[in-house]
């Protein structure tokens, strides 16, 4: 497969970085300056659920078919 130049759907990552910008968005009381952003990060980091993160990186297989079958365009994902 000829990897698409940028593909957010195919970088695991995005969606870590998605689930911890949520939780940060739940939170009662939103970070104010950057250094209370940062910790928050860093406890949201540290408890974010191990295995969210082994189905995202399990999910790939399925992000990659998908891609494929769009060409390239548009997918759920």
């Amino acid at each position: 497969m000829a990897w698409p130049a940028r593909s957010p759907d195919l970088y695991p990552i995005e969606h870590v970085w998605d689930m911890l910008g949520r939780r940060i968005a739940d939170r009662s009381v939103p970070p104010a300056t950057l250094h209370e952003l940062q910790q928050a990060l860093l406890q949201e980091w540290t408890l974010l659920p191990q295995q969210a993160i082994n189905d995202t990186i399990a999910n790939m297989p399925r992000r990659c078919q998908a891609c494929i079958s769009a060409r390239g365009y548009h997918t759920r994902y």
